[in-house]
């Protein structure tokens, strides 16, 4: 059943124009995605609620948007250089590779291929270690190269720019960096759709703090960004978990770290991680740079190397959340009705306008009318491509909350009838209501400013 529903939420993102595959033209590439006009729609909505609610929202907190492309040093530093690797299995039947970490444990040496099924000995198939890092030359001449890397996380840039920001802003601690920005790993195992993907996008918050007060604000931003995916995006507690990970699991610069893990149609996975970094990048940083990116710690009167809190969030994965939560399927008078429930602020059109008959040019002419009055208040459409069901079951699949329909019967009365996405209800209401009647049903989140 869960495999269903993931193969009908790819079918309908693919059809409605929310996800293409990347370079399709050609034959595709793996775990590269493209995102449609609906779906950059919806991606924005995303990363909009974040940006407001952590930066322009709070005091503490300040945005960057650093280069894609950083210096080799960088990640020498960080560690990525020496330990950024998978450890994957090459199943003999199916030739896919799987990390053994994330698939079924049969014993101490065998183990099930997540594409396949078949057991797999990993002492005849042994795991090798796969770089996940993605350089390029940054040197005109081919001959003699020098190399950059394309990130891995966004991190690294708030780090590196750690002293630009304290020096311009006079922020003190407590206070953190926001960034939204692209990602590059080069990922050998692939499916799940957007899951995992070689180009992705992360909201990353490295969040400043003196030592003794990290496990304070680690908790709370665990609190926080549980609370986010509920209130702001929509997601259904009960398919939200936190999991602390093990000490075997921990990466080499965390003390601790809780994932927030949606169940998504093929199992429970993470979709958030909050770490604390301790002091490790600041610390390495100044280490390998040979430059001071201590703290001045006023009470204390001397300088010190903050903690940070880390609240690392995936755009795509998000995404992908808010698809499958919203997903729905009733039948309707003997029909399937596919519908997307979207939380309406995160809806791409709030409203879709139609006229009955496309044949009928007043019809036409009034219900663009209407959608010329309406658009630069809130996201709207306006179609005519099809007959009235299909525009409707085209707009349930998308999400739209409202569809405005303009009929022969507007021409005597000045009433156009508005649908609910979700209770179905239909309601005529005045021509010059229309925008009333929808702004009393939407929270001032969904017009635009």
């Amino acid at each position: 059943m869960s495999e269903d529903k993931l193969s009908k939420i790819v079918s309908l993102c693919k059809r409605r124009g929310f996800i293409f595959g990347g370079s399709q033209l050609y034959g595709g590439l793996s775990s590269i995605w493209d995102y449609g006009p609906l779906g950059v729609l919806l991606k924005k909505r995303i990363k909009d609620i974040w940006w407001q609610e952590y930066v322009e929202k709070r005091e503490d907190i300040v945005g960057l948007d650093s280069a894609i492309i950083m210096h080799e040093n960088v990640f020498l530093a960080s560690g990525h250089l020496s330990g950024f690797c998978d450890e994957l299995v090459d199943c003999p039947q199916c030739k896919k590779r799987f990390r053994p970490d994330k698939a079924e444990k049969i014993d101490e040496k065998l183990y099930r291929c997540p594409y396949c099924g078949i057991e797999v000995d990993i002492t005849l198939y042994k795991p090798r270690k796969f770089n996940l890092m993605l350089k390029t030359n940054l040197s005109a001449v081919e001959t003699t190269p020098l190399w950059g890397y394309l990130r891995p996380e966004t991190a690294q840039g708030i780090f590196i720019n750690f002293l630009n920001v304290i020096n311009t802003t006079h922020k003190k601690l407590p206070f953190g960096i926001a960034q939204i920005g692209k990602a590059f790993r080069n990922e050998v195992t692939a499916g799940n759709f957007i899951f995992r993907m070689k180009e992705f996008e992360q909201m990353e918050i490295e969040y400043f703090v003196k030592e003794e007060e990290a496990d304070k604000f680690f908790e709370e931003w665990v609190k926080e960004r549980f609370n986010f995916y509920i209130e702001k995006m929509g997601l259904k507690k009960e398919n939200l978990r936190l999991r602390e990970h093990t000490k075997e699991e921990l990466a080499h610069y965390a003390k601790r770290c809780v994932d927030i893990e949606y169940n998504f149609p093929f199992g429970w996975s993470e979709l958030e991680g909050i770490a604390n970094r301790t002091n490790f990048d600041l610390s390495s940083h100044s280490k390998v740079s040979k430059k001071d990116l201590s703290y001045f710690d006023e009470e204390k009167k001397e300088r010190i190397i903050p903690f940070v809190i880390e609240p690392s969030a995936g755009v795509d994965r998000t995404f992908f959340a808010v698809i499958c939560d919203a997903y729905d399927e009733e039948i309707v008078k003997g029909r399937l009705r596919v519908v997307l429930r979207l939380k309406p602020e995160l809806a791409p059109y709030k409203v879709a306008i139609f006229p009955l008959l496309k044949s009928d040019n007043q019809l036409v002419e009034l219900a663009k009318k209407i959608f010329y009055d309406i658009k630069d208040k809130i996201s709207s459409i306006y179609d005519d491509t099809a007959n009235i069901g299909k525009l409707y079951r085209r707009q349930d699949e998308v999400g739209t909350p409202f569809c405005v329909t303009v009929d022969p019967q507007t021409l005597m009365d000045k009433k156009v009838t508005i649908r609910d996405r979700d209770t179905m209800k239909q309601e005529r209401v005045s021509i010059d209501r229309v925008f009333e009647f929808i702004k009393e049903r939407l929270n001032e989140e969904c017009f635009i400013s």
